[in-house]
């Protein structure tokens, strides 16, 4: 089994930063990808940013290219998500979520899932 503790999240101003971070605990596999997600009031869950823990390999929504950036710490099991110049419509609560395989993008490849965090960007 796979926990998934999400921490980070809080209130900030529009064109501030956040860093989000993903600890995983209990059993974690070298094929492991994980992936930010994240879901706004009214709408559906969406990705963000994924990670493959084997070799760093990222893939990002096209809202936050350049903007956000994601990475792992293999050591610590930790996968953090650096969110910089922030805006309004990225107020959300985020999900850090895992599966085995391959870096995926469909909420619903993922097995694991942690318990979300909000994110709020004032304007």
């Amino acid at each position: 089994q796979v926990q998934l503790v999400e921490s980070g999240g809080g209130l900030v101003q529009a064109g501030g930063s956040l860093r989000l971070s993903c600890a995983a605990s209990g059993r974690t596999f070298s094929n492991f990808c994980t992936g930010w997600f994240r879901q706004a009031p009214g709408k559906e869950r969406e990705f963000v940013a994924g990670i493959r823990w084997s070799d760093a390999i990222t893939k990002y929504a096209d809202s936050v290219k350049g903007r956000f950036t994601i990475s792992r710490d293999n050591a610590k099991n930790t996968v953090d998500l650096q969110m910089n110049s922030l805006k309004p419509e990225d107020t959300a609560i985020y999900y850090c979520a895992s599966r085995i395989g391959l870096l995926l993008r469909t909420p619903n490849d993922y097995d694991y899932w942690g318990q979300g965090t909000q994110v709020t960007v004032s304007s």
